[in-house]
């Protein structure tokens, strides 16, 4: 019983300390984490190996991104490690309200709820860099910035961290070619285990769930139109030609471009598709992708939706300007009524469609990411590494590749040792 006592009262302490929306919805959120957990082999084997080698021990990291049930599996697996865990939102839309309170109720410290205002937002932020993070994991760079711009005399106490999306490396390099990156961050958008798949797969399937059960509407026969031929960018367009859509692709890349055309949709720059789409999807990291020219020439009922990480790829300011009336018509879609009487529809404030209006992910994509994401970490945690971007080193993404090919019971081929001297060897026919 004093050891039940006990556990009660650290709840009651991360409780305290912690500022989340209703901590009586934790038994939902716990069940959601665990069915989850049912579905991330990976994770589960990291949990195991974590709990028995303690690579965190007495370590304080802070964790921002989406939190919904696949990452507070992955603070779960962080915390087994033997880490002092506290997590805070990468999105004020993404964030799960019982999810979190199931983490407090497993002891990790949480600054975060749906909805947050950005005054909110950002006060969570800097709440959760108050536990002095030794150790991080970013998603589109607002903990690492913010301790930079605000927090300069707690930058010495980070060994490192690591980052998973696209914006959040560009932001990254950003700092380091200014030499203004201060701790090592591990890249692991950049592995082949995470862009490959997270982005292509995940990304491809978690948006089109976002917008159909957003919007209930048919996509077969109508033109789609994805701004951006990234990883991401190729997801969404292959799932919306498996949906019956025709895409057109909008590309600054010329290299991109000639990709997307072989791929066999039609490229043009936006000025051009503006007028085409029924459905926009941005998926590029920059801002003001579709703007207030674009607006002006699409038709009425068109619906836009945007996956890159922040809310300015599609321009708000533009379109609130051009708009006589707007209104929710339902949850996550504004009706945006033109001068003209044209109707231009919004999803999720034009934040992240797969989370702000759906679920993420899949947790068998997000298992890949996740692992990656504890490797990272654990890798980082020698201290050994110098400031600045890193890339996850090659055996920790092939890892990451057998642990998955061995979830699934799947066996691959071996090279020979005559194979293998041939490949590396230059005199022979």
């Amino acid at each position: 019983m004093a050891n039940d006592r006990t556990a009660e009262e650290q709840r009651a302490e991360v409780l305290s300390n912690s500022q989340i929306r209703d901590y009586g919805l934790y038994e939902n959120g716990l069940l959601k984490i665990d069915w989850v957990k049912g579905r991330m082999p990976l994770l589960r084997q990291l949990e195991a190996e974590f709990a028995q080698s303690q690579p965190f021990a007495g370590k304080r990291v802070v964790i921002c991104l989406h939190l919904e049930a696949k990452t507070a599996y992955l603070a779960k697996v962080v915390q087994a490690g033997g880490a002092q865990v506290t997590v805070v939102a990468s999105n004020p839309l993404s964030t799960q309200d019982d999810v979190v309170a199931g983490l407090v109720h497993d002891g990790i410290t949480a600054y975060a709820w749906h909805g947050a205002t950005q005054e909110e937002y950002t006060a969570h932020i800097r709440a959760a860099l108050d536990a002095h993070p030794q150790m991080i994991i970013d998603d589109g760079g607002d903990l690492v910035t913010t301790l930079h711009h605000e927090r300069p005399q707690q930058v010495a106490e980070v060994v490192g961290g690591c980052e998973e999306t696209t914006t959040g490396i560009l932001r990254l390099r950003a700092m380091a070619a200014q030499d203004a990156l201060r701790f090592p961050m591990i890249a692991v958008n950049d592995a082949f285990m995470k862009y490959l798949f997270d982005n292509r797969y995940g990304t491809g399937q978690s948006v089109w769930d976002g917008i159909m059960r957003t919007t209930n509407l048919v996509v077969a026969g109508t033109t789609v139109v994805v701004v951006g031929y990234g990883w991401c960018g190729k997801g969404v367009a292959m799932r919306a030609r498996g949906l019956g859509a025709r895409v057109i692709v909008c590309e600054v890349d010329p290299i991109k471009a000639v990709e997307a055309h072989m791929d066999g949709h039609q490229v043009m720059p936006m000025s051009e598709a503006a007028a085409h789409g029924d459905f926009f999807v941005t998926v590029t990291g920059n801002c003001d992708c579709i703007t207030g020219a674009h607006f002006d020439v699409m038709k009425s009922g068109a619906v836009m939706a945007n996956a890159g990480h922040f809310d300015v790829e599609i321009s708000k300011p533009d379109l609130q300007e051009r708009a006589v009336s707007v209104r929710r018509v339902r949850t996550n879609v504004d009706e945006y009524t033109l001068s003209d009487g044209r109707k231009l529809y919004l999803l999720a404030e034009g934040r992240l469609v797969n989370l702000a209006a759906g679920d993420g992910h899949p947790a068998e994509v997000m298992d890949m990411t996740f692992a990656l994401q504890a490797l990272a970490l654990q890798y980082v945690s020698s201290g050994n590494l110098t400031p600045g971007v890193h890339d996850l080193p090659r055996e920790l993404d092939d890892r990451v590749a057998r642990m998955r090919l061995a979830a699934l019971g799947v066996s691959t081929d071996e090279l020979s040792e005559s194979q293998d001297a041939y490949l590396r060897g230059w005199g022979h026919a």
